[in-house]
């Protein structure tokens, strides 16, 4: 009897032990960990694509513009490139621009203008700026390196029956305030999937500025669990326009060439 309970000591000793481990197995993401986890979660290794873009404006009056993407990762990294062919209507068909992240720099963002026949780099304060136009900024296209702001858990909810993790992120310099343009961003992160499915944007001078949402989220490359959504709207609240991305034909990993990833592509 004396050795059962010996035995059955140690047996509890181990187990306990073991218990007081599991937390750091388990332990719950920070806002940190979930907000690297986003900025990654659409990055296949390439990918083609056609979009369709609907400027709204605060009548209800329409611009329609079509358009032809591909991306591809640069070899060893998670940094994007993204280049977008305006297909439709005549008066932007055949601008064109290219988007070039650098996590250990400052990205890279070209246009081309048919009208001017010549290629334009933009620099790092023109991220703000407009993306040809629609209420998506340059920024908002390349995503915001998870390092350049303090990110905070402030609640989990669902959100049209979605769990997600609600984070506020605000930059953690003038400098990442001033490029971006914005004060803070608040994310409804899908805790599935990991995709901001709706985010609040606040310019530099605190005021609300703009709602992006992100819906009929498709995983496209289960292998590597990522996510990508096919309809992506950017609405400011200040001035009531607004604009729609509808994706269509998207492909992942079917093996896009690096030559069209360059500034002097953009003029062929």
């Amino acid at each position: 009897m004396q050795l059962h309970n010996r035995s059955f000591a140690v047996a509890a000793a181990v187990l306990l032990s073991a218990l007081s481990a599991a937390p750091s197995l388990g332990a719950p993401l920070s806002a940190e960990d979930i907000m690297k986890r986003n900025f990654t979660v659409s990055k296949v290794e390439d990918s083609t694509q056609d979009a369709t873009f609907r400027l709204i404006d605060s009548k209800g009056q329409e611009r329609i513009r079509e358009t032809s993407g591909q991306t591809k990762l640069l070899p060893g990294t998670t940094d994007n490139r993204r280049i977008v062919v305006f297909t439709a209507p005549a008066d932007i068909r055949g601008t064109k621009t290219l988007l070039i992240e650098h996590s250990g720099g400052e990205d890279g963002i070209w246009i081309y203008l048919p009208a001017m026949k010549k290629v334009r780099r933009l620099v790092a304060n023109n991220k703000k700026d407009s993306f040809v136009g629609t209420d998506f900024s340059y920024g908002d296209v390349i995503g915001y390196p998870v390092d350049d702001w303090t990110h905070t858990l402030l609640r989990e909810e669902a959100l049209n029956g979605v769990p997600c993790w609600v984070i506020q992120s605000t930059p953690k310099s003038a400098e990442v305030a001033d490029i971006s343009g914005y004060s803070k961003r608040i994310s409804w992160i899908d805790e599935h999937s990991y995709i901001a499915v709706k985010t609040e944007i606040y310019d530099k001078e605190h005021a609300f500025l703009k709602r992006l949402t992100q819906e009929d989220v498709r995983e496209v490359d289960p292998k590597n669990h990522k996510w990508q959504a096919m309809r992506l709207t950017a609405e400011n609240v200040q001035t009531g326009h607004r604009t729609i991305i509808e994706l269509k034909n998207f492909k992942a990993n079917i093996g896009v060439s690096d030559a069209e990833f360059t500034p002097d592509y953009l003029e062929n």
